[in-house]
């Protein structure tokens, strides 16, 4: 009965004339007026990027980029200079520290990326330069052979000199006994 009284109401309020207007028109402004500017407006040379650019003629030959549905990706690039570039990353499970509500860290399981990639690329000069890299949990380790390199320690560390002293003997002294002892059920 609850329904067919619901439903007799929705159709009399379907039923019902709206009170839209559909003659309505949107009003019609004026467009604004300017007046001109009281100072004349700099004049800026145009920059000439095509005489100055060395590197017009180089263009992308190749590209991809793949996206997986697992979090993982790669992608790389070639150019007509030689230049090429090419990374992948992986999401994997690492140790890690997570924070509850109250501050407190924990180490857990946490998801995180590791990248892997290189590049090569020949300079101005002609010197070319390969890099390869790695960025996991144990940090990034970056490789090439244009790379500094921490100097090697060659020389030997002074030690500290040693002496073995002998410690004077105290001379004997008379022992006399003094102060209070306790000897059974009485102090002497």
């Amino acid at each position: 009965m609850k329904l067919f009284v619901i439903a007799a109401v929705l159709a009399v309020a379907a039923a019902a004339p709206s009170s839209y207007k559909p003659e309505y028109k949107a009003p019609a402004y004026a467009a604004p007026s300017y007046s001109a500017p009281a100072y004349a407006a700099p004049a800026y040379a145009a920059p000439a990027y095509a005489k100055d650019n060395k590197y017009a003629g180089i263009t992308v030959t190749s590209q991809s980029d793949e996206r997986n549905l697992d979090g993982s990706s790669q992608w790389s690039y070639a150019q007509s200079d030689y230049t090429t570039r090419e990374e992948s990353q992986v999401q994997k499970k690492m140790q890690g520290v997570a924070y509850d509500s109250y501050g407190k860290a924990t180490y857990e399981d946490v998801m995180g990326n590791t990248n892997k990639g290189s590049s090569y690329w020949v300079s101005p000069e002609g010197e070319k330069f390969t890099l390869t890299w790695v960025a996991d949990e144990q940090g990034f380790k970056p490789k090439g052979d244009h790379l500094p390199v921490a100097p090697v320690h060659v020389y030997e560390l002074p030690v500290a000199p040693v002496h073995e002293y002998e410690l004077p003997v105290a001379p004997a002294l008379p022992y006399k006994r003094t102060g209070l002892g306790y000897s059974g059920n009485s102090y002497y």
